[in-house]
């Protein structure tokens, strides 16, 4: 699992690092076996070229001398010769007749007990029932390792008349010295192998992951709403290349696509739009008609009441015309994108003055200071500050709390200043959040739902960003959060 965490380029530099360390231990445990093997066919050797001397040596002592070549005279035929040619070959010699009883020994101790010395009847089978008539015998006593070879020893007419054996000491003292300096000097080689390695592999990995860390920063890039720009590398293998040319073909279909979705949606929202204000308009026109129809039928110019009626007429119709004014207002505020008129205000006074226009009580305001200096436009911050109130005074009456309350309070962080408007009044339900952004998404059962809207525009014209959070039941907080500069 953390294998899968690691990034490309530490896996590559991981992977090559361990190939070479890999590959010394390889090749280490494939020198040490090559010493054993040439350490074992080099004992075989000289354990068989010993043993050929040794019974030419024999050979030639039966064929001089005097007494009869028989079993029972071997102990004195090779009374002083035993020791002589154990002397010359630096190997003891042992003798033992055909049923395995020792006859004669270069070691006197051995010499000495006959009764406890004798050859197995596993040897003696082995002997006999080889084709080659030798046998050769390993054992480790005290952790070194004997070879005991066995063969017959035949007269002059080749009758085997007694069993040869040679204990041989396999002494790996001077493998065991040259394996330690080769593996030493192999272990130097690898020491600067390995750091030459870490340091290819590391330029190596470099080199690889470049190119698809430039691909991986362009598409992190990648946004919907803006030119993004193509990417050119050289010097890149096929398969980078090839990646590089479906991003650039994908970036032209993105911006084919972001075009058409933008006229789409465009056409889409103004359409909407079109709707809505013609469905608001409707609105006041309807009582507006049946006003005028109702006037008509009861007008009456002897009437003493009619200077009454006619100005309840009027008023009525005055107050439906400005309803459409008003949506006609709502809808050009909208559509009218703010002009970035940037002079130095004091936030602190200017979102004051937009709060005096308020007579509800439960309207508190906490700015952190006196004074906080930014670039803004003064109507547009107002107007982001009102709407924002107005929203949260409609949401605790749709609530009816019988403690409303509104904080406004105004703070700076880093490089921005920010503004929060938190009211303690119905707030937003989870399928309602994704639209409160929405130009004309209202839950209000009168207005346009233009406000939000024009709030985000306005706001994001001055490259600032505004934010809520909400609770259904209990409130809802929006931040507003704009540069100083």
């Amino acid at each position: 699992m953390a294998l899968k965490n690691l990034s490309l380029r530490s896996r590559i530099f991981i992977a090559m690092i361990l190939l070479v360390l890999l590959a010394s231990v390889l090749i280490g445990a494939v020198t040490i076996h090559q010493y054993n093997e040439e350490a074992r066919e080099y004992h075989a050797d000289r354990l068989e070229r010993k043993e050929a001397a040794i019974r030419r040596s024999i050979d030639l002592v039966i064929d001089e001398t005097f007494f009869p070549v028989i079993t029972e005279k071997l102990p004195v035929i090779f009374r002083e010769e035993i020791f002589n040619i154990a002397n010359i070959h630096g190997l003891q010699i042992n003798l033992y007749d055909l049923d395995g009883q020792l006859l004669k020994s270069s070691k006197a101790a051995l010499q000495n007990n006959k009764v406890d010395v004798c050859l197995d009847a596993e040897i003696l089978n082995q002997l006999s029932n080889t084709a080659e008539h030798r046998y050769v015998f390993e054992n480790k006593i005290n952790g070194k390792v004997f070879q005991s070879s066995y063969s017959f020893i035949t007269d002059k007419k080749f009758k085997n008349i007694a069993i040869l054996n040679i204990p041989y000491l396999e002494d790996d003292d001077i493998f065991n010295r040259e394996l330690n300096e080769f593996l030493l000097r192999l272990g130097y080689a690898y020491l600067v192998m390995i750091l030459a390695a870490i340091v290819l592999a590391y330029f190596v990995s470099k080199y690889i992951t470049q190119s698809l860390r430039s691909i991986s920063d362009k598409l992190n890039e990648i946004r919907l709403e803006k030119r993004n720009k193509k990417i050119e590398i050289e010097s890149s293998g096929a398969e980078i290349e090839t990646l590089v040319k479906s991003y650039n073909s994908m970036i032209d279909e993105l911006e084919e696509s972001a075009v058409q979705l933008a006229t789409s949606e465009r056409e889409q929202a103004w359409r909407e739009m079109a709707k809505q204000v013609a469905h608001e308009i409707k609105n006041p026109l309807t009582p507006m008609r049946l006003s005028v129809q109702s006037f008509q039928r009861r007008f009456n110019p002897a009437d003493v009441d009619i200077h009454i009626k006619v100005s309840e007429f009027s008023n009525t119709l005055i107050q439906q015309i400005d309803t459409m004014s008003s949506i006609a207002s709502a809808f050009s505020n909208f559509a009218k994108m703010p002009a970035q008129q940037n002079e130095q205000l004091n936030i602190v006074h200017v979102v004051k003055l937009a709060l005096d226009i308020f007579n509800e009580n439960y309207i508190n305001f906490e700015p952190e200071s006196d004074e906080l200096i930014a670039k803004f436009d003064r109507t547009q911050l107002i107007r982001v500050v009102t709407n924002l109130v107005k929203n949260g005074i409609q949401a605790i009456q749709e609530r009816e709390t019988e403690r409303p309350q509104i904080n406004v309070r105004v703070f700076s962080s880093e490089d921005f200043i920010n503004i929060t408007v938190e009211d303690n009044g119905s707030g937003i339900t989870e399928e309602n959040k994704i639209k409160v952004f929405e130009p004309k998404f209202t839950t209000k059962t009168s207005g346009m739902g233009l406000g939000l809207a024009m709030v985000k525009n306005i706001v994001e014209t001055y490259k600032g960003r505004i934010t809520f959070t909400s609770e259904y039941g209990k409130g809802t907080i929006f931040t507003v959060a704009f540069p100083k500069q």
